[in-house]
């Protein structure tokens, strides 16, 4: 047997505010316990002669919150476990019980695990008085906030927002700098500091910008930001893209968006790849942001096409991506090591061939060459096929022995040409030779496709180069001849083209 634990909640601040049947409880406790000294009611209740020990030593000698909280749980529970049988610790926290406070719940948990009875009594929360301080209706849309934990997903600007636990004007800081990325620098927000407490309250509106100019701060402080349901505050959101693409294709939407089908739009997703590839080859960051949002509306209309008959949306795919994500990184968010990129991407693989067990596929049956797409361009292709190949041992020793096959390769193409073979022979010749050089990537570290893409943009603007001094004279290419093109050719190799 054990001594009960009863939660009692201190209110918002106001000694008036404390219901009958709290203060009663707290005269007659065999020990009063409190969260904290730091709250104004308590000077009223030390005054009516009532003792109390405070955790706030606990938080001078912790170094997080949550070792502080877990530190008082446990010697609460201890107190009642000495406790004489039939007695009533009380253990009182500001505000409400059951609103931001941390200690409450981990002793909701322990307190049933130990036999200890536990009872919870409700008390005014800052949420009452800031709806009456504040003058919003929660029923208009409303949510509550850690300052702590806050990031940019949390924020739904079309609802009343209040943010909690803005103890000191670094959190502040914090605090505005997450809200800043949803709302414009200057929207107005509100700083409430003791609201509804007599000779203490007071409120601040202030434009966003300046949240961490405000002093004051403390543990009776928070942060109101006003609902606005104007969509120029949703733009940033995923959901109102999904949103806008749904519209798209809806009775009444784009009459060609509506007519699209998978097949109609494929060409469309390769192109804005490379477009997306072309902004990294040029390092345009402006143009990138603008590419890759075109890429992801492709990404988006396949999913909503999908979403329309049934069998998935686009959230499912993002579900789908982020189980995969942590799945395949188990020295991430599991309990396995890499140490470098190349013990990670084993992790990778050999979660990849676990993914495949799971599905019931049989591994043993599956071709090495297996997980390359099909329309793949041929260079990068070939250079997947044959580093597949390579990690099961079907190589070359060594970097001579690819020069030796494209010697080999390049003689037979020469043959195809000066025997006059068949164009479908000089095709599969020429095959080979790519083929060949592109496997001399792997034995330099070097992507072939990059290669490739580089020498296709110096020779874009060396042709360019020889384009404008022939423009100069009025002049273009087909009035010149190669001669002259060629010392052009040179000029701009040496000016570093």
């Amino acid at each position: 047997m054990s001594a009960a634990l009863t939660i009692v909640g201190l209110g918002s601040g106001d000694a008036d505010q404390l219901t009958v049947g709290i203060i009663k409880k707290m005269k007659h406790a065999a020990t009063l316990y409190v969260r904290t000294l730091d709250h104004p009611v308590l000077n009223d209740l030390k005054q009516e002669g009532l003792e109390m020990t405070s955790f706030d030593a606990i938080y001078e000698a912790k170094d997080s919150f949550p070792e502080v909280y877990d530190e008082i749980a446990d010697r609460l529970i201890e107190a009642a476990r000495k406790g004489e049988p039939g007695t009533e610790i009380v253990y009182a926290v500001p505000g409400h019980p059951m609103v931001a406070e941390a200690s409450v719940r981990l002793l909701k948990e322990r307190c049933p695990q130990m036999g200890i009875s536990l009872r919870v009594m409700g008390g005014e929360s800052f949420l009452d008085e800031a709806f009456i301080r504040l003058g919003f209706d929660p029923i208009e849309g409303f949510q509550l906030l850690d300052a702590s934990s806050l990031n940019t997903e949390l924020v739904q600007p079309q609802l009343h927002t209040l943010v909690g636990q803005v103890y000191d004007v670094f959190t502040a800081s914090d605090v505005k700098l997450c809200l800043m990325d949803v709302y414009p620098d200057d929207y107005p927000v509100f700083v409430g500091h003791a609201l509804g407490v007599q000779g203490q309250e007071i409120i601040h509106k202030v434009p966003l910008h300046d949240l961490d100019r405000i002093e004051g701060y403390g543990n009776l402080s928070l942060i109101y930001v006003p609902k606005n349901t104007d969509d120029a505050l949703r733009r940033r959101s995923f959901a109102r893209l999904h949103e806008i693409v749904n519209i798209l294709r809806s009775p009444g939407g784009c009459p060609w968006d509506q007519e699209q089908t998978h097949q109609s739009i494929r060409k469309n997703l390769i192109e804005e790849t490379y477009e997306v590839i072309e902004t990294i080859d040029e390092d345009d960051p402006d143009h990138m942001k603008e590419e890759l949002g075109d890429l992801l509306l492709q990404i988006l209309l396949h999913a909503q096409m999908e979403e329309e008959v049934g069998t998935f949306n686009v959230y499912d795919v993002i579900e789908g991506l982020n189980d995969k994500l942590i799945f395949r990184h188990p020295h991430v968010f599991g309990e396995q090591q890499a140490e470098n990129a190349n013990e990670a991407l084993q992790n990778w693989e050999q979660m990849k061939a676990e993914e495949k067990k799971r599905k019931g596929q049989d591994v043993q049956q599956t071709s090495v060459l297996d997980g390359i797409p099909r329309d793949l361009p041929a260079l990068m292709k070939g250079y997947k096929l044959q580093k597949k190949a390579a990690k099961v041992g079907f190589d070359w020793d060594d970097v001579e022995g690819v020069f030796a096959k494209i010697e080999e390769e390049l003689a037979e193409l020469k043959e195809a040409v000066q025997h006059n073979q068949s164009a479908e022979e000089r095709k599969l010749e020429l095959g080979d030779l790519l083929f060949a050089a592109a496997n001399v990537a792997r034995f330099i570290d070097t992507d072939p496709e990059e290669a490739l893409a580089a020498t296709n943009r110096k020779f874009i603007q060396r042709f360019q180069y020889i384009e404008e001094r022939l423009r100069e004279q009025g002049r273009t290419p087909s009035d010149s001849n190669v001669d002259e093109m060629e010392q052009y050719w040179q000029a701009a190799k040496k000016a570093g083209l």
